[in-house]
């Protein structure tokens, strides 16, 4: 089945250029694909020499053709294109105007050049049909059309070996081999004569054109014999551009896709009456054809649906096998564009081809980027998981190393696998921002456990050192500082010690751990200084607490009973020194063995005021306490200040004051409670003024009786009275109150014994021996109820 005939007008008889026509045409034919393996034949002669009709059998087209029947004249206009049918490889196929034609005139000759040249830029074989009679005459129709191919073949810089194909029409009998000579002489003769550049004067003919000669006889008169000849000739127009072949030995071939952009320059060059050079137009058609392609590769590449998924995975996470997967689809677009573009100039091809790569990295690297930035967080993120779980079976410094190295390694796994073979994109920033991002972590960490232990350890401390010294500094005496330095040394010493251990597992640099023990050892310092000040700062309650304790309790600290037997003065005194011994030891902080002489400073100008010389404190000359600083001790150790301490015991005394005065009354009080007998000399008085009284009742029993009764009355109402317990809220209170008792105690003793007396004899035994233990009993309801009536007659007088 033979091919189908395409064919178009690619030029109109007023010189436009058919583009659409022409890429319709290229599309419908399937020229693009051809690469370089398709020729390109054209014809030319005189108007009417039978062009279109030897074309038509020749390769089977369907150009029109002239009717003898309706006269000679012009039937093409313009440059037609078809496509051959049964010939390999394509053969495309161009019927130009014919020369010479009265429809143009004589002088109009611009056309007739302009396609000559075209035909000349763009064709591998070159068909001149010419009439047999005019070969040998000095003015054939052929030799002006010989002139004309010679003249335009001039203006290409660089003209293609084209092959020259004399197609003698209406043969005579003259053989061809005599023909032949004669219009080679010709054709040289007019090569001779054309004007040539410099560089051409005696270039040969051979150098640009195969001549070939071939006579076909009268298409009208023998048709068939034309026929079989024409057959014979397109034979050799199958495989026109193999070795050997019509066109064999062509040059600068344009590749087939390009066949329309470069025909369209080749006209609008000679359009504009320019020079064509054959070298830059196939640069240049090279350079727009393979950018096409390019463009079309790198099109084809974005909308590519595998692209897209990976690019659309690559924004939510890692991509497995990323790298494989986009050489692959790089590796296939170049591929691609390397079996379009392969027929094209070797530099421009290249050229084209390295800018293409480059765009496809471009649009591949934002991908690649955040693939690795995808790679970096779940690194960071399994890192992260990794040291916490290995924190917890080893030491700091090992986890961190160990898994450090590991996750490194494992991004460079990830940072090959997502690698393109098509370049070799360098991870490192992206590996050292990992690193950066690593190292953050551990030492974020580092700091985090480094303070959880240091405060342990401070925690510790604190609670080793805050109670004792708090206990110590309650108890302020002479070795309460040097026992605090004992215990702050021991438990400091321990806590280091303990530190220590626990950081040999994180491989500190010396200046960082010997930073860290100093560090807890200047807190536990802190402990005790914030210990110190807060007691000082507590120490007016503190000296009161002590004062009070030894001033009210005795030695088995039992509380003391003002009997008038104790020296209030001495108590006070020790009291107070205790006191202040107190304050010096709050005054200031001794954690450094450094002497002062506070508690002497203090005991001299608080409690011994007796100095030689003056009975009078306010008149002293010099106050030692006159100054907001100790002697020895630095300002920043100093808690209580001079003046502060004096200021202090001016309050303490004051406040104390009264305690002492409530002693001194309550020992008063008691003595004089306590001394019912006269004094000795009044004793002693009575017994000389009073001893012949005395005599008297030894010698007269009844006088005895009498002083007894009396006595027993006067015992019952001394208790009835509670007199005792009444003089010890004062005489004058006393008096008062016994006068409002002292009647109806009287009257309630004689009721019970008018009652007594009543009593029958017998029951007299019983009552007698009852009446021992009643009598207490009875005694003391009698007061009882005498001291509430008297208590209650008190309060309503009041």
């Amino acid at each position: 089945m033979g091919d189908a005939c395409f064919s178009t007008q690619l030029i109109d008889g007023d010189g436009v250029f058919n583009v659409s026509g022409l890429d319709h045409f290229m599309k419908e034919v399937k020229l693009g694909e051809c690469g370089l393996s398709y020729a390109v034949v054209s014809i030319m002669g005189p108007q009417s020499s039978g062009k279109s009709t030897l074309l038509n059998h020749l390769f089977g087209t369907n150009f029109r053709e002239m009717d003898a029947f309706k006269g000679r004249s012009q039937t093409t206009k313009g440059i037609w294109l078809a496509k051959a049918q049964n010939i390999e490889p394509c053969t495309l196929v161009m019927d130009l105007e014919g020369t010479d034609g009265r429809e143009r005139g004589e002088d109009d000759t611009a056309f007739e050049k302009q396609s000559a040249l075209f035909a000349l830029a763009v064709s591998d074989i070159v068909l001149i049909n010419m009439w047999c009679h005019d070969i040998g005459r000095e003015q054939a129709a052929n030799k002006p059309l010989l002139k004309t191919v010679f003249q335009v073949m001039m203006r290409l810089f660089s003209p293609r070996k084209t092959t020259l194909l004399f197609v003698i029409r209406d043969k005579s009998k003259t053989p061809l081999e005599n023909l032949e000579p004669i219009l080679r002489e010709d054709i040289h003769k007019i090569w001779d004569t054309v004007p040539k550049p410099h560089a051409h004067k005696e270039t040969p003919l051979s150098e640009f054109f195969n001549v070939e000669v071939v006579a076909l006889s009268s298409y009208e008169e023998k048709e068939e014999l034309f026929k079989e000849q024409v057959s014979n000739l397109r034979d050799r127009f199958q495989h026109s551009i193999a070795p050997g072949g019509l066109a064999g030995d062509r040059r600068g071939v344009v590749p087939a896709s390009g066949f329309s952009f470069s025909s369209q320059q080749f006209w609008k060059v000679i359009k504009e009456n320019k020079d064509l050079d054959l070298p830059a137009h196939k640069v240049m058609v090279a350079t727009v054809r393979c950018e096409e392609i390019g463009n079309e590769k790198l099109a084809s590449f974005t909308a590519d649906e595998e692209w897209q998924q990976v690019e659309e995975a690559v924004q939510h996470g890692y991509v497995p096998g990323f790298g494989n997967k986009l050489s692959s689809l790089l590796d296939r677009c170049l591929s691609e564009y390397d079996m379009e573009a392969i027929y094209f100039d070797d530099g421009v091809r290249t050229s084209k081809r390295q800018q293409l790569e480059s765009k496809l990295l471009q649009l591949v690297n934002p991908a690649y980027q955040s693939l690795l930035g995808h790679l970096r967080t779940r690194i960071v993120e399994e890192f992260k998981e990794s040291f916490d779980k290995a924190l917890t079976k080893e030491g700091f410094a090992v986890a961190a190393r160990d898994c450090t190295h590991t996750f490194i390694e494992k991004f460079d796994k990830g940072s090959e696998d997502a690698a393109i073979q098509q370049v070799k994109w360098d991870p490192s920033k992206v590996k050292d921002k990992l690193k950066c991002d690593i190292e953050a972590h551990v030492a974020s960490v580092r700091a985090a456990k480094l303070s959880e232990l240091c405060a342990k350890y401070e925690a510790q401390l604190t609670k080793a050192l805050a109670e004792p010294v708090e206990a110590l500094l309650d108890s302020a005496c002479e070795d309460t500082w040097p026992a605090i330095r004992k215990l702050l040394q021991r438990e400091t010493k321990a806590a280091i010690s303990g530190l220590e251990s626990a950081l040999s597992a994180f491989e500190l640099d010396e200046a960082t751990e010997k930073e860290l023990l100093v560090k807890l050892e200047n807190h536990g310092r802190s402990v005790v200084e914030s210990k110190a000040k807060e007691e000082a700062g507590r120490v007016l309650i503190r000296m009161k607490d002590r004062f009070s304790t030894l001033f009210s309790r005795d030695a088995d600290s039992m509380p003391r009973v003002w009997t008038g037997k104790e020296d209030i003065k001495a108590i006070t005194k020790t009291a107070r020194s205790a006191s202040m011994k107190l304050l010096a030891t709050l005054a200031a902080i001794r954690l450094d063995e450094d002497g002062d002489d506070i508690e002497n400073t203090l005991n001299l100008a608080l409690v011994d005021t007796s100095r030689p010389g003056t009975t009078d404190r306010s008149i002293q000359s010099f106050d030692p306490l006159a100054s907001s600083s100790w002697e020895k001790v630095p300002e920043e150790k100093t808690l209580i200040s001079p003046v502060q301490c004096k200021s202090l015991w001016r309050q303490f005394k004051a406040e104390t004051e009264y305690t002492v005065t409530q002693a001194i009354a309550a020992q008063e009080a008691n003595k004089r409670n306590n001394n019912w007998l006269p004094p000795p000399w009044a004793l002693a008085a009575m017994a000389i003024l009073g001893f012949n009284e005395f005599m008297t009742l030894l010698r007269n029993p009844l006088y005895l009786a009498v002083i007894f009764v009396i006595f027993l009355v006067g015992k019952a109402i001394w208790v009835q009275l509670d007199i005792a317990s009444e003089f010890q809220n004062g005489f004058l209170p006393a008096i008062l109150s016994l006068s409002t008792k002292f009647v109806p105690t009287i009257m309630n003793i004689l009721k019970r014994l008018a009652d007594e007396g009543q009593r029958p004899a017998a029951s007299d035994r019983q009552r007698e021996m009852e009446l021992q233990p009643t009598n207490r009993s009875s005694y003391s309801s009698v007061t009882s109820a005498g001291s509430s009536s008297i208590t209650a007659t008190e309060n309503g007088s009041e």
